[in-house]
């Protein structure tokens, strides 16, 4: 295979969401594949629309995903001398003409075009023809720069997810190049950019399908490669319609902040329209020697809440504690927590990983081993009377006789239950409400061993001051 140069080119006009970033992460891992060149490149022409924080907020997104290009970001702002230098030369050559047609003369036209049933195109007023004379050229008017697409023939590609795809060139209007400020436009810009990085690989949204053969035939204008191309399927909702921010189209920063981990984002985004057989879960380095595009379907994908939520749970079970720590500790400290003590969060966090979706439900669900839990009187009337206060006060009263390993404090709980007579829940439910807030939770015996003995005695005099009365 040819040098494999892919890149991933988003518009500054918004945040970096989950589509933007699948197709980053395909874009990157093809390269990847073939020792290749992953570049990153702001298509900022919509000066208009443009924001330095949507700027950011894309560098942001890929740089917590992991997905480092190679090289400089680039940016098309930087580069209108080389823009207008290849339109000068198009102009010369006969590749491009201005237009002088106003915009009510445009709209006219469209919609005459449209009552007769066909497509909205330009009628080609101002298109150079041997056969034609042109109309007198207005007084202070500042002409659009059009591109001269070929009236005949069409536009074959073999696309990569789609297979082959022609249309026919008569479909085709003669797009605008430069605007009548001089400013060039996408599909123009893009043409160049990827003749100049030498792109081998475009690949994007299936929603750009339609500026493709438009981009082929500036290429061919210009005597410059054709790039592969492959288009990947839209991503719906689970419930099959177009993505939302209900579905989960949001901020791919937004998934940060709501306790995500970023590996578990890249690997659920790899699975959406890409498969290797039954393998669920894989790390880059095996997304990276398994991608094809064999394997990407042509249909749409569809996204799920609820596979992202296992995903991250699996990564969540099973990352390096030490990192997973701080990780939580970040997000108790953001909850205004404080007194946080590291062992404690580590020991909480293990005891919990398990049944947590997210950071946020960990950190959420570990918050009691720092705060004195308040006790719902549903609870308090449902597990407690007078023989429950009795049995707290004796067993609270023996605590500090025993060892502090959970262990040590599973075995007094045992043989507590056992000379007292009663039935395990009689002591353990009572227990996790006074320690806890809630009842349910691990084992009580390990709750006790990660807070320690003077802090359960300290929960039950707390408890016992507000309630025993």
């Amino acid at each position: 295979m040819k040098d494999v140069i892919t890149r991933f080119a988003p518009s500054p006009t918004g945040y970096l969401h989950i589509g933007g970033a699948r197709t980053a992460l395909i874009s990157w891992a093809y390269a990847k594949k073939y020792n290749g060149q992953f570049i990153l490149r702001v298509e900022d022409t919509d000066l208009e629309r443009s924001t330095p924080q949507a700027i950011e907020a894309i560098k942001d997104g890929m740089q917590w995903l992991g997905l480092k290009n190679d090289g400089p970001i680039y940016f098309q702002t930087q580069r209108f001398e080389r823009y207008a230098e290849v339109i000068n030369k198009m102009l010369k050559n006969g590749h491009a003409y201005y237009c002088y047609s106003s915009k009510e003369e445009l709209d006219r036209v469209r919609e005459e075009s449209m009552k007769l049933g066909n497509k909205p195109k330009y009628d080609g007023k101002w298109r150079p023809e041997n056969i034609k004379v042109l109309p007198d050229i207005p007084e202070k008017v500042n002409p659009v720069v059009r591109f001269k697409n070929p009236k005949e023939g069409s536009v074959t590609w073999i696309d990569l997810v789609k297979g082959k795809i022609t249309i026919n060139n008569e479909e085709l209007d003669d797009f605008i190049i430069a605007r009548s400020d001089g400013s060039p436009t996408y599909n123009f810009c893009v043409v160049i950019d990827d003749w100049d990085m030498k792109v081998s690989h475009v690949i994007r949204g299936d929603d750009h399908i339609n500026n493709t053969p438009r981009q082929i035939n500036v290429l061919a204008a210009l005597d410059a490669p054709i790039p592969s191309y492959a288009h990947l399927s839209m991503i719906l909702g689970d419930d099959g319609q177009k993505l939302s921010k209900r579905h989960g189209a949001v901020s791919v920063m937004t998934y940060k902040d709501d306790g995500y981990l970023p590996e578990a984002i890249k690997n659920y985004l790899a699975r959406l329209g890409w498969s290797h057989g039954d393998d669920e879960i894989f790390d880059m380095t095996q997304l990276c020697d398994w991608f094809d595009f064999e394997h990407v379907t042509s249909s749409p994908a569809q996204f799920s809440k609820e596979k992202l939520d296992w995903v991250n749970n699996h990564y969540i079970k099973n990352k390096d504690i030490s990192a997973l720590t701080t990780l939580v500790k970040d997000v108790l400290t953001k909850n205004k927590l404080d007194n946080l003590d590291s062992k404690i969060i580590t020991s909480a966090v293990d005891l919990f990983r398990e049944r947590a979706n997210n950071l946020n439900q960990l950190a959420e669900n570990i918050t009691f081993f720092f705060r004195t839990p308040e006790v719902k009187k549903e609870l308090l009337e449902k597990f407690f009377d007078q023989n429950t206060f009795k049995l707290l006060k004796l067993f609270f009263d023996d605590l500090d006789k025993h060892g502090l390993s959970e262990e040590a404090v599973n075995d007094y709980i045992k043989s507590f239950v056992k000379t007292n007579e009663i039935k395990f829940p009689l002591i353990a439910m009572p227990l996790r409400i006074i320690l806890v807030g809630s009842d349910q939770s691990p084992n009580v015996g390990s709750i006790i061993s990660i807070l320690s003995i003077e802090e359960s005695v300290r929960r039950y005099n707390h408890f016992i001051k507000q309630y025993d009365r």
